[in-house]
């Protein structure tokens, strides 16, 4: 028989823990910011969102058109190509940015528990991209993706403490809201700059150097609002006597399995962010291998799709976090998982480009209306203290969508079968396993409480166990 936990004391009034200061420090007895921050503050926390993700949109694109028309790799192995490029990182930023999410948590510095690590990252970030666009082999462009994947993390992990960190219950929807708004923005910018330079490489060599530069660019000045304007919110957690390797060894501790909402949505979101992936990570060898254009006419033909999935995302963002707020997270989740997988079928059967035109309209505002809201059902679920930490251990599920894709869809499904039914239909057997993937999603989300954690009937947040101490 199970045993309902005992529910939990009434929430306190605010207090201002010791060592923070301003009115985002002020936090009620469950964590949770209670002043409202202003809108221009949450703009600029956004922003930086714009910067993250146009990096590996553009980075997606620029690579995979290399692959697809300079001859990096022999026809019919693009796929293998690009999760060759792509695994490594993947490996990385799943490591690096939950680990340094949680060393952030526990930070003292002049700059805050954040900045730091933001500042350094993005500017490693510009490093390694230059390395990128100088690398004309498979393999440097295997390393230096992994290092831009582990300074990239570097940065996002300690970054995305910012909205648990600052923002109160009440606005929760509308920073979900301007994150997937910017994030979005940051993705059609990205694939633009991206399409923009394979259409020119049919003229001018130097197109993916100078595109790939260009992000590296935005990045850093999305940056530098957050470590410039961005206040810092609750003070750093004590250690209590802890190493830092005893720290780092508790990112994984086996608390992590009791928050079972948590673990259940990391699943669903996975699946979700995978189906989309398939899309965005295959697009460039759709239309060069199912429709057989040239670079021009991919690049082109890119840019004409990506403005009719922009329009469509960029509408649903606002809406659907504000419809989120009314009749929950799930319920808005379950309808991007039911348009999702519409227009991964359709543009996966589609008989010619105008028709695949439909589901990318539908694709953009399944995926707009997922941002809305996905990272507010992810602040509201989990403990607000270790916010690093499990903002963090999120990107699992973010950060191995984009390799999976390009391993299971690209070089698993697309190449093989490529091989065995004709050059062509590879791509539209990965776009059809999108499609599944939504479905999978829908099903994983199911037993998530969508409850914020300081209304639902749980044990209050504790710290993990601290394991022995390190003996010197």
């Amino acid at each position: 028989m199970a045993i309902e936990a005992p529910p939990r004391e009434p929430l306190s009034d605010p207090v201002m823990p010791t060592g923070s200061t301003g009115p985002a420090a002020i936090v009620d007895a469950a964590g949770r910011p209670v002043a409202d921050l202003p809108v221009l503050q949450l703009i600029r926390i956004s922003l930086y969102w714009l910067g993250l993700t146009v990096v590996w949109s553009g980075l997606l694109d620029i690579v995979n058109g290399r692959l697809q028309f300079t001859g990096l790799v022999p026809k019919g192995s693009e796929g293998a190509g690009a999760a060759e490029i792509a695994i490594a990182g993947a490996v990385i930023a799943i490591l690096v940015q939950p680990t340094v999410g949680q060393i952030s948590d526990f930070t003292k510095s002049r700059w805050g528990r954040r900045k730091p690590y933001i500042f350094i990252g993005s500017t490693l970030d510009l490093l390694f991209l230059w390395a990128i666009a100088t690398s004309n082999t498979v393999v440097a462009l295997a390393v230096f993706v992994a290092l831009l994947q582990f300074s990239s993390n570097f940065a996002q992990g300690p970054f995305q403490g910012y909205v648990p960190d600052l923002v109160p219950a009440k606005q929760v929807g509308l920073a979900s809201g301007l994150m997937g708004l910017f994030s979005s923005m940051g993705n059609i910018l990205g694939y633009a700059i991206a399409a923009l330079a394979i259409s020119l490489s049919a003229t001018d060599p130097n197109a993916f150097f100078y595109a790939t530069l260009a992000i590296g660019v935005i990045e850093f000045g999305t940056m530098l609002s957050v470590v410039v304007h961005v206040t810092e919110g609750r003070p750093p957690r004590p250690r209590e006597g802890r190493s830092w390797t005893t720290i780092v060894r508790e990112v994984w501790a086996p608390d992590l399995l009791g928050e079972r909402s948590f673990l259940w949505f990391l699943g669903s979101r996975f699946f979700i962010l995978l189906a989309g992936s398939l899309l965005l990570s295959l697009s460039v060898f759709y239309l060069g291998q199912t429709f057989g254009l040239d670079a021009k006419a991919t690049g082109d033909t890119k840019l004409v799709l990506l403005a009719i999935g922009a329009v469509a995302t960029i509408l649903v963002i606002i809406p659907a976090s504000r419809l989120s707020d009314r009749i929950g997270r799930k319920r808005v989740i379950y309808g991007v998982c039911a348009v999702g997988t519409l227009s991964l079928l359709i543009v996966g059967l589609a008989p010619s480009i105008a028709v695949g035109a439909v589901g990318v309209a539908l694709y953009g505002m399944a995926n707009g209306s997922f941002l809305a809201v996905d990272w507010a059902l992810m602040t509201d679920i989990i403990p607000k203290a270790s916010a690093g930490r499990y903002m963090g251990i999120s990107n699992v599920a973010t950060a191995s969508a984009g390799p999976v894709a390009l391993v299971l869809g690209g070089a698993a499904v697309m190449d093989t079968v490529n091989r065995g039914l004709g050059y062509g239909t590879g791509p539209r057997a990965a776009l059809l396993l999108g499609a599944a993937c939504y479905v999978v999603g829908a099903f994983l989300l199911r037993p998530v409480d969508q409850r914020r954690r300081e209304d639902a009937p749980s044990q209050p947040e504790r710290a993990p166990a601290a394991p022995t101490p390190d003996v010197a």
